[in-house]
């Protein structure tokens, strides 16, 4: 362990590893061992941020469906226990529930973990850490990190205790209240979703309690909802509301069912998305063109806060159609809630920060990333929309769609992989500021986005730099057929000089 690289273990605001063998080129580096002291570190932090002693600390920790879970989760659990803590164990939970354990008066934990590594694949894991104040900042994973290396731990002459707990029954009995109390139905108040067919996905991850614990109980006809048991082998879709195949599973089960909705979680149900009864995704745009359309009839003309890579059609239909204002801000889930808890901090009213990856969250709920959160605010609008005849597609009606979208992830090939891409991204915008019809977009937080105003082309690009990993994305948008093949030529008389990035993704467009 004298030579383990902690630092490797950060991944932003979360740690990520490697807890199973058999993928090849990746050694395990979360084994129990490092868990335990990760566990032990985050009580030490807690105790220095709280002033208090460690026996007189209560964590609670779950954990999502993977495999390695279990062994995982005991050895963190087992690790606070020996420093004296006093441990809740959630067993299969949400992030965002773990988030709400913080805050809940029956339990008032000092802090608390979810073993997660979202979408990411089988063999891997991680941890999240809150506290009542949120989710923990990069800085704060990187003192956790350093106190596990240094291990300087003495365990308790008393071992704290471990408590099994259904927080997950809690959590889901609040969205069920969230329910009743928005629709308020005239006819059968705690049934409002009676007469809905409603089918979800849940991948296999830990969203399945959201079937039986929150649709069932508000009289949703959950037939064909699918991929509800928890397997960490993710036999059937990774889940992941941003994968191609998950997504064509929860459209396929609404048209087969006949269903009025379908929803889809990723693994540890921090996001979500849905699709509408004819088939159509409500994810990335859409998706914030719905909740921002809900958010801005509760409090008008406020900011909605997104993510660069949204497109001109959202801005346009925020600021013109819902009379809200688009703030259009970096890519990073947290980077997006942190931007808007700022603006309400200056005095801009600030209700929603949602990533187009499906990372929602509301000033209302905390600021917390939650997928079964933002799915029941849509929820409540199905239902409110059925008592009026109408549908809730019908909020969107006026959402101008790109005619072509395209992500294109431009691998550098170089050790120095963020010096190069600031360099290609800052003779970008001096190549862009020579060309006829283009404009850079001004107010633009990372990367250039140009906007490309010629007939043919129509449409705008962004290329950014990656947060984690040696890629420059290029996101193209165009409202024209064939108009992101034309801004790909000439980009393509651009980028060539750049020997180090592999461009064959854009030449085989």
């Amino acid at each position: 362990m004298q030579n383990f690289d902690w630092k490797k273990l950060q991944n932003g605001s979360d740690i990520r590893g490697v807890a199973l063998e058999g993928v090849p080129d990746e050694a395990v580096n979360l084994t129990p061992e490092i868990i335990s002291r990760l566990g032990k570190a985050f009580a030490t932090w807690l105790t220095q941020k709280l002033g208090k002693q460690a026996n007189e600390l209560t964590i609670s920790v779950g954990r999502d469906s993977r495999i390695s879970g279990p062994d995982l989760m005991q050895a963190v659990m087992t690790g606070m226990s020996e420093l004296g803590c006093h441990v809740y164990d959630f067993g299969i939970a949400s992030t965002p529930a773990m988030f709400m354990s913080t805050i809940a008066p029956e339990l008032n934990c000092d802090g608390a973990i979810m073993l997660t590594a979202s979408h990411l694949p089988f063999n891997r894991n991680g941890l999240k850490f809150f506290t009542d104040r949120g989710g923990l900042d990069k800085k704060d994973i990187s003192d956790i990190l350093a106190l596990a290396a240094n291990n300087n731990f003495v365990n308790a002459a008393s071992i704290g205790t471990i408590s099994k707990y259904d927080f997950i029954s809690v959590y889901a009995a609040g969205l069920v209240k969230k329910v009743r109390d928005g629709v308020n139905h005239p006819e059968h108040f705690q049934q409002p979703l009676k007469g809905l067919k409603i089918v979800l996905d849940a991948g296999n991850g830990a969203g399945g309690f959201y079937c039986d614990r929150v649709l069932k109980p508000l009289g949703a006809d959950t037939t064909g909802s699918q991929f509800l048991e928890p397997d960490g082998t993710f036999p059937n879709h990774i889940p992941n509301p941003e994968n191609e195949e998950a997504m064509a599973a929860i459209c396929q089960a609404v048209l087969q069912n006949k269903a009025d909705f379908g929803i889809i979680f990723d693994t540890d149900v921090d996001r979500g998305a849905a699709v509408d009864s004819e088939g159509t995704e409500l994810n990335r745009n859409r998706l914030i063109a719905l909740i921002s359309a809900i958010v801005l009839q509760e409090k008008p003309g406020s900011t909605i806060v997104t993510d660069s890579i949204t497109s001109d059609g959202l801005t346009q239909f925020i600021e013109s159609e819902l009379k809200g204002k688009h703030h259009r801000f970096k890519r990073g889930y947290k980077n997006v809630i942190n931007e808007s808890i700022r603006l309400n901090q200056e005095g801009e009213e600030s209700w929603l920060a949602i990533e187009t990856s499906g990372h929602g969250a509301m000033k209302e709920n905390h600021f917390l990333d939650d997928g079964a959160y933002l799915v029941t605010k849509l929820l409540i609008e199905l239902a409110k929309s059925k008592l009026e005849g109408k549908y809730l597609s019908d909020l969107i009606a006026n959402l101008q769609e790109p005619k072509e979208s395209k992500e294109f992830r431009l691998k550098i090939e170089v050790e120095d992989f963020k010096s190069y891409g600031n360099t290609v991204i800052e003779k970008l915008q001096e190549f862009a500021a020579t060309r006829e019809g283009w404009q850079i977009v001004p107010n633009n937080y990372e990367g250039v986005r140009v906007s490309c105003q010629s007939a043919e082309e129509n449409g705008w690009f962004l290329l950014r730099l990656s947060l984690h990993d040696p890629v420059i994305p290029l996101n193209i948008e165009s409202n024209v057929s064939g108009g992101v093949q034309k801004i790909v030529t000439q980009l393509l008389e651009f980028f060539p000089p750049f020997e180090s990035l592999d461009l064959s993704s854009l030449k085989t467009m």
